[in-house]
This record gives structure tokens, sequence and C-alpha cells, in this order.
């Protein structure tokens, strides 16, 4: 038993620190000699090699189309407990075209099914961006905004989000932990015979852990330094006033719900765009978007 244990840790630390398009030919490799020296059984051998598989499907990269419909479903996930404001459509419209200016002049400016921003009919300072596009704003949001370029700013925040991947990068890293995982039971299960279609259970938890992660936990402080700095350059590349970032952030109180539990302080995010927003140089022109701002989001 010690020797069979042996090999099988020795084979799954194998499958876990080899580059990612070698992984299953490894894992493959390694339960096919292992079982035919009879060191561990075919049975075994069978289990480690369908599991170690896994993590090189996991850690292959998320097509486009998989990065919609995956934001898709997140996005379809949160619309369960929030609901949808419809009440002002020249709002969402107008909301649309500053989405549409901020990802024109962005480095990716077209995504699978486009970008789209929604209202949630909630007091809650909150947004929420899902990956593939989805962007969801509450009114308690728009109604801290005072001008245009704030409500640029919290856009192209959300924009920054998906156009860096964070939400993406939070779902490779979990099916890569998670296919770890049934790699590890499914080699223990085999020496003691536990039903290796349990592990099924491993990867249909994923889903509602990123939800979670990112309605409740939030994106790690980094990620949200990484998106507020890129977020200043998309918004100067369309013409907006980075300083407005900071301008939006003052306007947010210190709360420990919405924003406040899925973010860093506004004193904290502050500090950091102050950091570079004298590194962009933008005229600041927003008085001449004030009368749009004031007849739509007014």
């Amino acid at each position: 038993m010690k020797t069979k244990l042996g090999v099988i840790i020795v084979l799954i630390l194998a499958v876990t620190i080899f580059s990612c398009q070698h992984v299953m030919r490894a894992a493959d490799v390694g339960a096919q000699i292992a079982g035919a020296t009879g060191v561990i059984d075919p049975n075994v051998a069978d289990a480690i090699s369908v599991s170690a598989r896994a993590i090189g499907t996991a850690a292959e990269e998320i097509t486009p189309e998989q990065e919609y419909f995956i934001g898709r479903a997140v996005a379809a996930n949160i619309l369960t407990t929030h609901r949808l404001y419809n009440g002002n459509p020249a709002l969402t419209a107008y909301l649309n075209h500053i989405a549409m200016a901020i990802t024109i002049n962005s480095p990716r400016p077209d995504i699978f099914n486009g970008y789209r921003v929604a209202i949630i009919d909630s007091n809650e300072i909150n947004a929420f961006a899902t990956p593939g596009g989805h962007i969801l704003i509450t009114r308690g949001l728009i109604n801290a905004a005072r001008s245009e370029d704030a409500l640029a700013a919290v856009i192209a925040h959300e924009v920054a989000h998906i156009q860096l991947q964070h939400g993406i990068r939070a779902i490779r890293n979990n099916r890569i932990t998670q296919a770890i995982m049934a790699t590890s039971v499914a080699a223990v299960g085999a020496v003691t015979e536990l039903d290796v279609n349990q592990l099924t259970d491993i990867f249909n938890e994923s889903v509602g852990e990123i939800v979670h992660t990112m309605v409740h936990s939030g994106f790690s402080q980094a990620q949200e330094f990484e998106a507020d700095n890129t977020a200043m350059a998309l918004m100067a590349a369309a013409g907006y006033n980075p300083a407005a970032l900071i301008e939006m952030l003052r306007s947010l109180p210190a709360t420990t719900t919405g924003f406040g539990a899925t973010h860093p302080t506004p004193a904290q995010r502050i500090t950091n765009a102050e950091r570079t927003v004298g590194s962009f140089r933008v005229a600041d022109n927003s008085t001449h978007r004030q009368a749009r701002f004031a007849a739509t989001a007014r």
C-alpha cells in the first residue's frame, strides 16, 4: 500500500509541475508505465490518467465564445437576486453609448457579442462586470455620479476588469484547483476503492464559487487597483477626463456593503489613482457633456 501511494503521489506531483501542453501526455505515460510494471494495478493507473487529464483541460485557454457564455451564465445568476431596471430606456441607452465610446477606443474593441450595460434596480452602490462583456450598474451608483465623466469612470473600471480578464483568471484558477483536487481524490480513491464517479461533484460546484467571488468577496486589491489604472487610460483614450475617477471615488460613502464589501476603500483607491492620474494629458472639456448628463441621468 505504501509503495502504491508513493508512486501515486509522485505522479500527481509530476502532472502539477508540467507545463499545460504536456500535462495530459505526462499523466498518460506515467500511469501506463506504473500500470505496466505492476507497481499499481490497471484500474488505479486508469483513474490517475483520466483524472489528471482534467488538469490539462482546465489549463487550456478559454475561447471568446466560451468567455461570453460563461459571462452570460454568471450575469443570469446575479439577476436571480437583483432585478433589472427598465423604467428609463433612455438612461440605459446613454450608458451603452458611453461604453461604446470607451471600448471603441480601447485595445480590445471587439469581443464575441459586444459590450452591454444594464441597470440594476437597487439603491445599493455597486457594479459588476462578468466575462464576455456584461456590465451591470445599480441605480444607487448612477445617482452618486455628478457628471458624464464620472459615469464613464464607473463603466471604464468595469470594462477594464473585462479586458484584463480578471473574471476569466479566477475561473481558470478555480478550474485548475478543482482538477488537481480531482486527480488527488481519484488516485487515493482508486487505492481505497472509492467510487471515482463521485468526483464529478467537485466540478459542479465551480460556477457557484465563481459567482460568490465576483459578487461577495470581489477581486483582489491588486486587481482593483489595476482596473482603476487601466480605466484612467481607457478614459483618456476616449477623451474623458481621467481625474473624474477620483471625483467619483470621493462621492462614494465608506460602507461595508456594495462596493465597500468587494473593493478597497475609496481612500485607498484615491491614493492609488493619484499616483498615475498626472501622467495623462487630456483637455478637460467635461462641461460640454454636462447638459447631456443633466438631461438623461438626472
